[in-house]
C-alpha cells in the first residue's frame, strides 16, 4: 500500500474511536497529522542518579529491581504496587555511590496490576524516568515511565561510560530515535506481551538504547478529553514507521548514543499496515531518505540551499520526532519559511493573473453622476475619502480589473466611497453590484442608497436580491439584472447564484468580504458575457495592522479610512465583572435610562441556547474561531488558533463567539472553563429584573428566518422592541442611528477585533454611547489583560495588533473565516514580517523567471492548494 500525504487515516488506524478523536481536531489524513504541529517540546530529561535527585526535579536513571510488592488498600478499593530498585551500577558510571528508592503505583485495575508486577519482577533492568519526592523518609516515584531492558551483554551498566561523559553535568543532548510506544507501555500492557509464565517483551535491548529513548525532548500537542497528547505522538510515529522511517538522523546523519535503536514498529492493534509491507525494502534507510519519497520538497532546490533550510521530510520527522530542542526549533523555521513562500508566490500569481484579464474601463466623464452625489450629501468628505475616491476613478479608467481593498473602521464612510465608484460604473453605461452578508445589511444598503441618489438625473435604478424574497419579486428583480440596463444591483448571497445573469457587469463591491469565498466571489466573473473581468472592490470594518495587510493583501491594492466623519463620539468602553452584583445593577439602571430617553440598546450572547452543551467548550467553541490552533495554533497562531476541531455549520450557527484563546494546560488538554451565557437565558433574566419593568425585548439569533430578522430589526430601529438581545449575527453592517448602549456577555472569550466590530454597533447616530464588557475572567489573568486593551483603546489597527500578539503565531487568514482548511498554521505576520519579505522577493525573482512554475511541480501544488484553502485574506472576523 502506497502511502501519501493525502491517506486517510480510517484506512489505516485499526483504533476507530481514536480515529474519530483525531478527527475532531481537524486530522483526518496523513498530511493534516504531520502538519498537527506539537506547540512546544519538552526538555531533555537529565541524568541523575539516585543520590542525586531533588525533588520536584525530573529524572531519569537506569537500576535493577531488588523486591517488589502488591498490597491490598483495605480503606478504598483497589492495590498498591511498591518496587525497590538499586542502581549501584548507573551510579558508579556518575561516580557517585549506589541507594535505592521505591517506585509505586496506584490502581483499582488487577489487570493492570498484575501486568507491572510481571514486567517489574526482582532482578529486571529497567531505565526509570520521573518526577521523584519524599515519603516516609525514603525517596519515591509515583507512576514513573519504566522501560525494561532485555537481559544479558546489555546489563544494567552496559555502555553506561560514555553517558557519564556525555552527561556529567546532568544533562545532555541524546539523538536517538524514540520509541512511539514508550511513554504509554507503564500504562497499558502491548499487545505482544505473554501472559504469566511465557517469554517477555523488554521494552529495549540495552540499557543505552532505553535511557536514549526516555532522555530525548518529546514533542506535546494540543489535546483534547477524547484524545491525549501522547496517543497523538503515538499516532504520528506509528505513520512515520508505516512511511519507511526507522531511525531518527541528526545533522550528520549519525546516531547519537542509541546505537541502532530507531521507530519501532506499531502493534496491529493500532495500525492496519505492518512490517513495512507498504515500504519494501526500506528497513535500512535512514529516517528522512525514506520520508522523502513519500514527501517530496516543496520549496525550490535553490531557495532551500541559499538560506539553508531543511528538506520538507526531514523537517517532519524533527519536528515529530525531535534529537533535541535545537533541532525541533530549525524544523519549525523551515516549514515557517516554506509556509511564507508558498503564500507569497500564491499572491504575486494571483496579482499577475489579474492584470492579464481584460475589464471594462470606466473614464469619468463632465457632470459625472459621481460629482453630482458627492455635491448633493449633506456633509463634506473628510480628505480620506476624497483621496480614496481619486485612487478607485483612476483604476476604473483602466482597461484591466482594479483590485483593490478598502479598510475603514466602523463609521468612516466607505458606503459613501463605494456609491461614487458605482456611479462611476453607471455613467460608463455598465452595471455594479454590491453584495452584502447578510439581508439585513442589503435591505439596509439599498434603502440607503435608493435615498442618496433619488434626485440624480438622470434617474439612477437601485435593484434589491436576496435569498428571502417572494418569488415574484425576486424573478422581477433578477429580469432587471439580466437586461443589462446601467444601474446598481445590491445583493446577498443570491449574486452567487446560477439563476443571476447580468451581462453588463463592470464593479463588484463586496462588503465584509471575509463572509464570503473566494469561490463565490470568482462567480461573479462569469456573469459578464463578453468575457471580461468585473472591477472588484472589496470593503471591510475589521482592523487589519497595516504590517499583516501589506503581507497578506499582495494581490491587491490597498487602501485605509483612518479619519471618521465629524458628529461621531467616542464610545465609553467600560469592563464589568459578572460577580460584582452591584456594578451589574447600575448598568442596567443606566440602560434603562437611555430607554426612557428614546434610544436603544443591544445585548449580545455567544449562544443561542443554554441546552447547547454539544456546541459548546472544546472543540466547539474554537471551532467558531478556527484551532488555531491548527494552530495556531496556533502555536500561535497561535491561532493558534487554534487550534481546535472544526465546527459544524450549525455549531457555528449556535456559538457566534470568536474564541481563539482557548486555554491548555502543560499537557495540551484543553482547560473547563464556565459556560457561555445564552441568547434565550439572558433574555428571560433580564425582563424579570426590576430596571427592566414595562421594558419589550426581542431576540435574534442566526437561526431565525430572513423575513423574522427584517422584522425584528424594524421593531427594534423603531422602538416597539428597545431592547434586543441576540448573537454576534448584529457584528457586522447593522445600522440604527439610536443605539447607544451594547451589553457584551463572555467578553473575556472573544477576540479583541471581533469585540471592537460589535462595539462600532452604537454611537452612530452622533449621541453619547457606551460598550458594557461583561466578563467572568480572573484578575491578573490574560484574559483581563486583553479585556483592558479594549477599555484603553478606540484605535482599530492598534487593538488588531494587540491581538494577533495575544494571540500568538497562529494561522493568519484564519480556519474558520475561510470554513475550509487553512495552509498556514506557524507563520506570524507580526514576528515574522522580515522572513515574510525575503519570501516574497525570492518568489518575485523565481516568477520572473518562471511565470508558471513549470519547472516547479510541487511548488505550483502547493499554492494551488493553498489558494483553495485559504478563501479569504483576513486576520481575524
Amino acid at each position: 500500500m502506497s502511502i501519501t500525504m493525502d491517506t486517510t487515516l480510517a484506512s489505516l488506524v485499526t483504533n476507530k474511536r481514536r480515529v474519530s478523536a483525531l478527527k475532531s481536531l481537524g486530522i483526518v489524513t496523513v498530511g493534516d497529522a504531520l502538519t498537527y504541529y506539537p506547540f512546544r517540546v519538552t526538555e531533555p530529561v537529565p541524568l541523575r542518579a539516585i543520590r542525586e535527585a531533588a525533588p520536584g526535579q525530573q529524572m531519569a536513571f537506569a537500576a535493577v529491581i531488588r523486591d517488589m510488592r502488591v498490597v491490598p488498600m483495605n480503606a478504598r478499593r483497589g492495590y498498591r504496587l511498591e518496587a525497590t530498585v538499586d542502581d549501584a551500577d548507573f551510579a558508579r558510571s556518575r561516580r557517585v555511590p549506589g541507594s535505592t528508592a521505591r517506585l509505586t503505583f496506584f490502581s483499582y485495575r488487577k489487570s493492570y496490576v498484575d501486568w507491572v508486577s510481571m514486567r517489574l519482577r526482582a532482578g529486571t533492568s529497567v531505565v526509570v524516568s520521573g518526577m521523584p519526592s519524599e515519603y516516609m523518609g525514603q525517596l519515591q516515584f509515583t507512576h514513573p515511565e519504566i522501560l525494561t531492558v532485555a537481559p544479558g551483554s546489555a546489563g544494567a551498566g552496559a555502555g553506561l561510560e560514555g553517558y557519564a561523559r556525555g552527561a556529567a553535568s546532568g544533562n545532555g543532548a541524546f539523538a536517538g530515535s524514540t520509541d512511539p510506544y514508550a511513554s504509554v507501555q507503564s500504562a497499558y500492557p502491548p499487545a505482544a506481551a505473554a501472559s504469566s509464565g511465557a517469554a517477555l517483551k523488554y521494552d529495549a535491548d540495552t540499557v543505552q538504547e532505553a535511557l536514549t529513548r526516555v532522555c530525548r525532548p518529546r514533542p506535546v500537542y494540543h489535546a483534547s478529553s477524547r484524545i491525549s497528547s501522547e496517543h497523538i505522538h503515538e499516532t504520528i510515529l506509528g505513520l512515520l514507521w508505516m512511511m519507511g522511517v526507522r531511525t531518527s538522523s541528526t545533522p550528520d546523519g549519525q546516531l547519537a548514543g542509541a546505537g541502532s535503536a530507531g521507530i519501532v514498529a506499531p502493534t496491529t492493534d493500532t495500525i492496519a499496515v505492518q512490517n513495512g509491507e507498504e515500504k519494501s525494502g526500506t528497513t535500512a534507510e535512514s529516517g528522512a531518505e525514506a520520508l522523502s519519497q513519500s514527501i517530496p520538497d516543496v520549496l525550490p532546490e535553490s531557495v532551500r540551499k541559499a538560506k539553508n533550510l531543511m528538506h520538507r521530510a526531514e523537517a517532519f520527522l524533527a519536528i515529530h520526532d525531535p534529537a533535541s530542542t535545537a533541532r525541533f526549533k530549525e524544523a519549525i523555521e523551515t516549514l515557517r519559511y516554506e509556509e511564507a513562500f508558498v503564500s507569497q508566490t500564491s499572491l504575486l500569481k494571483a496579482r499577475s493573473h489579474a492584470h492579464k484579464s481584460a475589464a471594462h474601463s470606466c473614464p469619468l466623464v463632465t457632470d459625472s453622476l459621481r460629482d453630482q452625489f458627492i455635491a448633493s450629501l449633506p456633509f463634506s468628505l473628510t480628505a480620506g475619502q476624497q483621496q480614496v475616491i481619486h485612487d478607485i476613478a483612476a483604476d476604473l479608467a483602466h482597461d484591466w480589473p482594479m483590485q483593490r481593498l478598502l479598510q475603514g473602521e466602523v463609521g468612516s464612510g466607505k458606503t459613501v466611497v463605494a456609491l461614487a465608484a458605482m456611479l462611476q460604473a453607471v455613467d460608463a453605461g455598465y452595471q455594479a453590484v454590491l453584495v452584502a452578508p447578510t439581508q439585513v445589511l442589503a435591505e439596509q444598503h439599498a434603502e440607503t442608497i435608493g435615498r442618496m441618489v433619488e434626485q440624480l438625473k438622470p434617474a439612477i435604478p437601485v435593484t434589491l436580491l436576496t435569498g428571502g424574497m417572494k418569488l415574484a419579486a425576486r424573478r422581477k428583480a433578477l429580469a432587471a439584472a439580466s437586461s443589462g440596463e446601467p444601474g446598481i444591483i445590491v445583493a446577498t448571497h443570491a449574486a452567487f447564484s446560477k439563476t443571476f445573469q447580468a451581462p453588463h457587469l463592470a464593479l463588484v463591491v463586496i462588503d465584509e468580504q471575509h463572509r464570503f469565498g473566494v469561490e463565490q466571489r470568482e462567480s461573479l466573473n462569469a456573469k459578464t458575457d463578453d468575457g471580461t473581468t468585473p472591477h472588484l472592490l472589496v470593503m471591510t470594518a475589521t482592523p487589519i495592522p497595516r504590517t499583516a495587510a501589506m503581507t497578506w493583501f499582495g494581490d491587491l491594492d490597498i487602501s485605509w479610512l483612518t479619519e471618521l466623519p465629524g458628529g461621531r463620539k467616542p464610545i465609553r468602553t467600560v469592563v464589568v465583572n459578572e460577580a460584582d452584583a452591584a456594578t451589574m445593577g447600575r448598568m442596567f439602571a443606566h440602560i434603562r435610562a437611555r430607554v426612557d430617553a428614546g434610544e436603544r440598546a443591544y445585548i449580545v450572547c455567544p449562544r443561542i441556547d443554554a441546552d447547547d452543551e454539544g456546541n459548546e467548550g472544546g472543540s466547539g467553541v474554537s471551532a467558531a474561531a478556527g484551532s488555531a490552533r491548527g494552530r495556531a495554533a496556533a502555536s500561535g497562531s497561535s491561532a493558534r488558533t487554534a487550534a481546535g476541531g472544526r465546527a459544524t455549520r450549525a455549531a457555528a450557527d449556535a456559538i457566534g463567539i470568536d474564541d481563539p484563546y482557548e486555554t491548555f494546560d502543560e499537557n495540551g488538554e484543553t482547560v473547563a472553563r464556565p459556560p457561555l451565557h445564552a441568547v434565550a437565558e439572558i433574555a428571560d433574566r433580564l425582563q424579570k429584573l426590576p430596571q427592566f419593568q414595562g421594558i419589550r425585548f426581542a431576540t435574534l439569533t442566526g437561526r431565525d428566518k430572513d423575513d423574522v430578522k427584517t422584522q425584528v430589526m424594524a421593531d427594534f430601529a423603531g422602538g416597539e422592541t428597545p431592547i434586543l438581545v441576540s448573537t454576534t449575527v448584529i457584528e457586522v453592517g447593522v445600522d440604527v442611528k439610536r443605539a447607544s448602549c451594547i451589553v457584551i456577555f463572555d467578553a473575556d472569550r472573544y477576540g479583541l477585533s471581533q469585540l471592537h466590530q460589535l462595539r462600532g454597533r452604537v454611537g452612530r447616530g452622533g449621541t453619547n454611547s457606551w460598550a458594557f464588557l461583561v466578563s467572568r475572567a480572573e484578575p491578573g489573568s490574560p484574559a483581563e489583560q486583553r479585556l483592558e486593551v479594549i477599555h484603553h483603546s478606540l484605535d482599530g489597527a492598534e487593538i488588531a495588533q494587540a491581538d494577533l500578539e495575544f494571540r500568538g503565531a497562529g494561522d493568519v487568514l484564519g480556519d474558520a473565516q475561510s470554513g475550509g482548511k487553512s495552509s498556514l498554521k506557524l507563520l506570524r505576520v507580526v514576528k515574522d514580517a522580515d522572513m515574510i519579505a525575503d519570501a516574497r522577493t525570492r518568489a518575485e525573482q523565481l516568477l520572473a523567471a518562471d511565470p508558471e512554475l513549470a519547472d516547479e511541480v510541487q511548488l505550483a501544488g502547493a499554492v494551488l492548494d493553498f489558494t483553495r484553502g485559504n478563501e479569504t485574506f483576513l486576520t481575524s472576523s
